[in-house]
């Protein structure tokens, strides 16, 4: 797995650069270890998720949601790369505000542990 990869999908993914932060992290879990491949799998649908959201493209949006969250959450407590806990609580506040059509909650953003950026650990 690229760490490099890894890191320049975050941190488009936190720009709200999703269509890109996919096509990245693609990358990243087609070089993963088979172990580790649901887990990345995960990540690229959050991002196509949030893609689908930037598009109007709600149905779509709620659909690759719910799997990104079944994909991350067999990993719960595993991962040290990101904050797992955090993502995924964002996204279950996400998952209900689309299908109950309540307000947009802010935008996730996924934290660092166990790598750093360019000397500055836990940001992305």
């Amino acid at each position: 797995m690229s760490a490099d990869g890894l890191r320049h999908g975050i941190r488009l993914f936190n720009e709200a650069r999703f269509f890109d932060a996919h096509e990245v992290l693609e990358d990243v879990w087609r070089e993963a270890p088979s172990a580790e491949k649901k887990f990345f799998q995960g990540l690229v649908q959050v991002a196509v998720a949030f893609h689908h959201h930037s598009t109007g493209n709600l149905v779509g949006m709620s659909s690759v949601l719910k799997r990104a969250m079944g994909n991350l959450e067999k990993f719960r407590g595993e991962r040290r790369e990101i904050d797992l806990e955090s993502l995924l609580e964002s996204l279950a506040r996400w998952r209900d505000a689309v299908d109950h059509d309540l307000p947009a909650p802010d935008l996730p953003r996924i934290q660092a542990l166990g790598i750093e950026l360019e000397g500055n650990p836990r940001a992305f």
